[in-house]
């Protein structure tokens, strides 16, 4: 059994997710990634190149059988799960009054998923003297963008949030703390819903470098290093923040 600190990256086969275990890694942390990609996570297993250390499982967060083993398996844990990043997500724009009760479900599905297996986490951590937890928000969660209509992508966002906050006041006598991250337009896979993968880099930057104050999209290592600052013992005195890593976005658009 290793005795380095484990740390659980719910979503972390691509984009922040994947830069936030590149991070762990090289912090000498046991990293287990889940995904629902088989594929992309074997890809994340070689891109990281440390077998010693990466463990890697496929699992479906929209289904409940899944999520339920998963729970299980956590429960039985013995191994203490220092760090928590519910990094999952999806991201399909869609004018509110074509929106139908599939398109809530995919949002709402992975918070749910997200509730109980943070439920579970938590339980390790009491167990084991404490830990911390990072949630990958979203601006879309704080404010609404008219080119890219989507209420119910951000009211699960918004609802990750509050369960930040909520969860600092309840677990803090636990010693674990709970933060999030809000990024704005960070250049990931999850735009490949409504763009051509190969070419969401080039329409990113593009269109919405000049949407941020400080002249640039995202990178999916910008909100990394954060999510990685804040599992940190350097943050012991950080918890219920929701940090706008957004380049300026919330504080004022050009």
């Amino acid at each position: 059994m290793t005795t380095s600190p484990t740390t659980l990256i719910i979503g972390g086969s691509s984009g922040m997710g994947l830069e936030t275990a590149r991070l762990a890694v090289a912090r000498g942390n046991h990293v287990t990634i889940i995904g629902s990609n088989a594929g992309k996570l074997d890809a994340a297993r070689t891109d990281l190149a440390n077998d010693s250390l990466v463990e890697t499982r496929v699992l479906d967060l929209r289904d409940p059988g899944q999520v339920k083993t998963l729970i299980a398996e956590i429960a039985a844990q013995k191994r203490h799960i220092k760090h928590l990043v519910n990094a999952a997500g999806s991201f399909a724009p869609k004018a509110f009054l074509e929106n139908e009760e599939a398109d809530y479900d995919a949002y709402m599905d992975l918070n749910k998923a997200t509730f109980f297996i943070t439920r579970a986490v938590a339980e390790n951590m009491k167990n084991n003297g404490g830990g911390s937890i990072v949630n990958i928000g979203s601006m879309w969660g704080k404010q609404a963008v008219k080119a890219t209509p989507s209420t119910a992508y951000s009211m699960a966002k918004a609802g990750l949030h509050a369960m930040t906050q909520h969860l600092a006041m309840e677990l803090a006598d636990h010693g674990i703390r709970v933060n999030a991250v809000s990024p704005a337009v960070v250049v990931t896979p999850i735009y490949g819903s409504f763009i051509e993968p190969s070419e969401i880099e080039s329409t990113l930057t593009g269109a919405f470098d000049a949407f941020h104050p400080i002249g640039r999209v995202g990178r999916a290592l910008d909100v990394a290093k954060s999510i990685d600052f804040l599992l940190s013992d350097d943050t012991s005195w950080v918890t219920g923040a929701v940090w706008d890593v957004d380049g300026g976005v919330l504080a004022g658009r050009n």
